[in-house]
């Protein structure tokens, strides 16, 4: 949870969004043959336009003015030798710690600052780029509205709680924002096939593309954390991947002679070094089912057996049954009665009590309420809701706690133990916390990467994450003058 909220009130639930188009033929871009298409370009730069806040809001941007001007120009230089030079494409780094790069329609191409830790050169960062401008480019993103609604998992009012958000509850906690697109493998050679193209024709060594391409099988990141999935789990490995992109290389450098590719090994570390590793504890954590937030002040106690996940938005809580959940986040009030008021009106829900509470000296307002929908059968379904709305400083703060009519009773205490444990964090160990970063090394003396994490004095815990941070095995050995990624504070 971050210290700057969106508008957009999110609680548990689904919206569908459904897109209705108009279909007709277009020319691919990229194999100027016509195609079934359902999309526009308009609508396609539209549909980017309107679904880059959204992503933006789930995930949030890493600031980083050398890492995103480097983006910038080397993304707007490829894009105007691509397949669609007239597109406007826009480049963003996701301060999220999971190694993924994806594209929405309408040339929105996404980094997370996960991946550009991973990388090892530019030629790396070129290479994945050159391929997600594929996507784009050979309008991958748009055709999947043709064969698919572009669903978003989007946790808002007035769907507070169904049979069907407890069914999908994992789905819900994990990826709740965006449902990301998962190309075929077809696409995903095509996409190998521009990346490389695009790479070599900005003079840059593609065969580095395929090296990180077996970083990311090594990796075997097939789940999904932090709210966005990983690479493999966006873009499935097409057959033959890495042998294909080594020869698709070669039959492109062929094609410049005279050209010395570039890699850029060293230029990259300079870039990446200090850049946060992992989850960013300033922006929220857990230690011994205790919630911090060092940035606003705050802390609360949940229930130790279950399931919360922190977001840029807001926090949710699932129950071990998924019967029931809560939900924290920054109200846009100043006070708790106008924070209450907002809340029934925007999620149309009866108030069956309220009152003027206090939570540790805090400033409160505490509404059992309810919701009444009818279900496709016609029965009635009964949502009941338990919220506190908490003053801290300037700021109030919302909690809900949300079940089903027969499971609510057995949640309250669980709903009312986390909420009034709310309180201001004082403790300045847990507010000094500091993230793990990326730290560049110059290696003075030659040896074997472990010999070498050895002397740096790395944990032996880190041996083998460092080792595919850097894209080697322990046994390799590095010269003196050599540069090496590390974990530190």
């Amino acid at each position: 949870m971050k210290k700057h909220f969106k508008k957009t009130y999110a609680a548990f639930g689904l919206i569908l969004s459904i897109i209705l188009l108009i279909p007709s033929c277009a020319i691919n871009p990229v194999t100027g043959k016509r195609q079934l298409m359902f999309v526009t370009e308009e609508q396609e730069i539209a549909m980017g336009a309107q679904y880059h806040p959204k992503v933006i809001s789930a995930f949030g941007i890493y600031e980083n003015e050398t890492l995103s001007k480097f983006l910038e120009e080397k993304g707007t230089q490829m894009g105007q030798l691509s397949h669609r030079p007239n597109l406007r494409y826009h480049f963003t780094i996701l301060d999220s710690p999971v190694v993924n790069a994806f594209a929405v329609p309408g040339g929105y191409l996404y980094f997370t600052r996960g991946i550009l830790a991973q990388f090892n050169s530019e030629a790396e960062l070129i290479g994945v780029l050159g391929h997600e401008m594929g996507h784009v480019t050979a309008r991958h993103t748009a055709q999947q509205q043709t064969n698919q609604q572009l669903g978003e998992l989007l946790l808002v009012g007035g769907m507070i709680a169904s049979k069907e958000i407890y069914e999908m509850a994992d789905e819900v906690m994990a990826g709740m924002q965006l449902l990301f697109l998962s190309f075929s493998r077809e696409n995903e050679s095509e996409s190998d096939r521009l990346g490389v193209e695009y790479a070599t024709k900005m003079g840059y060594d593609a065969h580095k593309m395929a090296d990180f391409f077996a970083v990311l099988d090594k990796m075997s990141m097939e789940s999904s954390e932090g709210g966005v999935p990983t690479f493999l789990s966006t873009h499935p490995d097409p057959k033959n991947r890495f042998s294909t992109v080594h020869e698709l290389t070669d039959e492109w450098q062929a094609k410049y002679p005279e050209e010395k590719f570039l890699v850029k090994h060293d230029t990259y570390l300079d870039m990446i070094d200090g850049i946060i590793y992992g989850e960013d504890p300033r922006q929220g954590y857990v230690e011994n089912n205790t919630f911090y937030h060092p940035g606003l002040r705050f802390k609360f106690a949940f229930p130790g057996n279950w399931l919360l996940v922190n977001t840029p938005s807001q926090v949710q809580i699932l129950s071990p049954d998924k019967d029931a959940g809560m939900v924290f986040r920054l109200s846009d009030e100043s006070t708790p009665q106008a924070a209450s008021q907002k809340t029934m009106n925007d999620l149309n829900l009866s108030v069956i009590n309220s009152k003027a509470t206090t939570v540790n000296r805090n400033e409160a307002v505490a509404v059992l309420s309810q919701q009444v929908n009818q279900t496709q059968n016609g029965k009635e379904q009964v949502t009941r809701v338990l919220s506190y709305f908490i003053k801290k400083g300037e700021r109030v703060y919302e909690f809900h706690g949300i079940a089903g009519d027969k499971d609510f009773d057995k949640n309250l205490v669980a709903f009312e133990s986390t909420m009034q444990d709310f309180s201001k964090l004082t403790d300045q160990d847990k507010i000094n916390i500091k993230p793990d970063r990326i730290r560049v090394r110059t290696i003075e003396n030659a040896g074997t990467v472990e010999e070498i994490l050895t002397r740096l004095q790395v944990p032996k815990g880190q041996f083998e994450e460092l080792a595919l941070l850097n894209n080697h095995d322990l046994n390799d050995r590095l010269e003196e003058g050599s540069r090496i990624k590390i974990i530190s504070k």
